[in-house]
């Protein structure tokens, strides 16, 4: 039993990362019903600005671990976010009324231009990311918890939550809740559409940064097609949950990455990304609308 829970524990703490890059996919569908491929590399890129503002800190002599930790959170959020804004703007938004395979082949485009451009820059080269916060081991009934991941569980649940009352409690994340439900009446009742869709790519770059961060920190290192992968596994992660719905992506990253690390765990490590896969497939064959989700009728 301790041996299971260890599991559910580490499965935790990768479903948390893919949890901050799937609330990203499932708000911006739950908007514009549009599926931004280009988001994990919105991660990679949120993972450099981290790196690069956790070597200026350490190089001005900071010495609080804490604080570097939430500063360079805080500079790649922002960071992210106004990469959000700019994509959404240059690249989305001149397609607004265009076919849905127009976007998607442009999401795909946005996604490499990301990567080589980073590339282009940076090189292709692996960089390590610094320990920011030394690894403390506690034992707890037998099971092993390190300070990484309770500091990967705490950061996550706080975004969440304050992701809920954004999205619930103030004025923007009504608009979006609004915009949403119908753009058009939405639009009459007053509310800048524009604004509402671009402070959602906003908001949802801002949370796949953190993940980026927390990536970095976990795994120490970062790379130019990090987001490749977990940007793709956060896609079945929003789909699983019922993408469009926020705490269904939440909840649907958690469980990936517990299967996942199950499947790793009984010596099946090379089928991991399968599974995740084959996750995906069985979904969308069998229960479409996800685990949150309802099946909803369209008129033709």
């Amino acid at each position: 039993m301790d041996y299971v829970i260890q599991q559910i524990i580490n499965g935790i703490s990768v479903g948390s990362i893919y949890a901050l890059i799937a609330l990203g996919y499932t708000m911006v569908y739950g908007i514009i019903k549009l599926i931004n491929f280009a988001h994990g590399d919105v991660f990679m890129v949120g993972a450099f600005v981290g790196l690069f503002s956790v070597q200026a800190l350490e190089a001005q002599g900071m010495q609080s671990k804490i604080a570097i930790f939430l500063i360079a959170l805080l500079v790649s959020m922002i960071a992210s976010a106004l990469l959000g804004i700019v994509i959404e703007r240059t690249a989305y938004k001149p397609l607004r009324n265009a076919s849905r395979i127009a976007v998607l082949i442009t999401a795909i485009g946005v996604s490499f231009m990301l990567e080589y451009l980073m590339v282009y820059f940076l090189g292709p080269q692996v960089k390590g990311f610094p320990e920011i916060i030394e690894k403390t081991q506690y034992t707890i009934f037998g099971v092993q918890i390190d300070s990484n991941q309770i500091m990967i569980l705490l950061v996550t649940v706080a975004l969440m939550v304050i992701l809920q009352f954004v999205v619930h409690r103030t004025k923007i994340g009504k608009a979006m809740r609004a915009v949403s439900f119908d753009q058009e009446a939405a639009r009459l009742m007053g509310i800048n559409v524009d604004t509402t869709i671009s402070a959602t790519f906003a908001v949802g770059s801002a949370l796949a940064a953190a993940g980026g961060v927390i990536f970095g920190m976990t795994y120490s290192s970062v790379d130019p097609f990090m987001g490749i992968i977990p940007g793709l596994k956060a896609f079945v992660a929003a789909v699983l949950g019922g993408i469009g719905i926020i705490p269904g992506a939440f909840v649907g990253g958690l469980l990936l990455g517990v299967i996942e690390t199950g499947v790793s765990s009984v010596g099946y490590s090379m089928w991991r990304d399968g599974v995740a896969f084959a996750i995906l497939i069985g979904i969308l064959i069998f229960k479409p609308s996800g685990l949150f989700g309802k099946n909803v009728r369209e008129k033709v």
